[in-house]
């Protein structure tokens, strides 16, 4: 993977992560239509870069973030980021396995995009519009919806979303709190991706991630420029997303899901 299409998935990364549309899914479509090899470490870039995003989320809502008298809103983060980390964990090379099966990514991004059609008949009176009204027990039941998002191409925000409707958020409500609960999640999986986890097991080289991110010098470019490129296209896509979200609600990501999906189906059955 040269430096330019490291910077396109970046792009794609930035682009999707907050948006109920899979970057996952995305990221890994883009790789295989630029015709990269599926190696171990494009693997752990496509998880590493998450990191960048996620400082995007804390410099939009910076006031948030350091309000150090608002301890029951880290409370609520922490709380509701476990299930996450449990699961995930327990279910990680399960998940792997997965992020090779574009047939079943697909049908899953198509499955997701009915679901956000009815979406907003199925949510439409919110009784909470700020994250301050919602209450820890609310948080961690969204953190369990959150963790539909293991299977790729579910999409991580907009399980975390829907959660919070359930929960009587309000859409704007919902997606915000989905975008502070991105932070300690990603944050997680990408420690657990660059120092913890030990990739290509079975295999005569196994390494860390930090061990292939520091492997080359051409390596540790990709992996810096790709943060700082997830970092700039993810500020701004999250505010074009709220902006959508309120004037439009969830059906043009639905229909996006939908006819993406079905044109993936056909080109990865058909033509690979």
């Amino acid at each position: 993977m040269d430096l330019i299409k490291a910077i396109i998935i970046a792009i794609i990364e930035g682009l999707t992560e907050y948006l109920p549309i899979s970057s996952t899914a995305h990221m890994g479509f883009t790789a295989n239509l630029m015709g990269l090899e599926e190696t171990e470490f494009l693997k752990m870039f496509q998880v590493s870069i998450q990191f960048g995003a996620i400082l995007s989320v804390v410099v939009a809502y910076w006031k948030k973030f350091f309000d150090l008298k608002n301890l029951k809103f880290y409370y609520k983060l922490g709380f509701a980021v476990i299930p996450a980390l449990v699961l995930g964990y327990i279910f990680d090379d399960m998940i792997e396995a997965v992020l090779g099966n574009q047939i079943a990514i697909s049908s899953v991004l198509v499955l997701g995009g009915v679901v956000l059609l009815f979406a907003d008949k199925w949510f439409k009176n919110p009784v909470i519009n700020d994250e301050k009204d919602l209450s820890i027990k609310k948080a961690v039941i969204i953190g369990f919806w959150q963790c539909l998002a293991m299977m790729p191409g579910t999409s991580r925000s907009a399980a975390s979303i829907i959660g919070g409707m359930t929960q009587g958020l309000s859409r704007k409500a919902a997606a915000e709190f989905s975008f502070f609960l991105a932070v300690p999640t990603m944050l997680a999986v990408t420690v657990y991706s660059v120092f913890v986890k030990t990739w290509g097991k079975g295999t005569l080289n196994p390494m860390k991630g930090y061990e292939m991110i520091l492997q080359s010098q051409d390596h540790i470019t990709i992996f810096i420029v790709g943060n700082i490129v997830a970092f700039i296209v993810a500020l701004i896509a999250i505010k074009a997303f709220i902006g959508v979200l309120n004037k439009y609600g969830f059906k043009p990501w639905g229909w996006y899901r939908i006819f993406v999906g079905i044109a993936l189906l056909i080109y990865f059955y058909y033509f690979k």
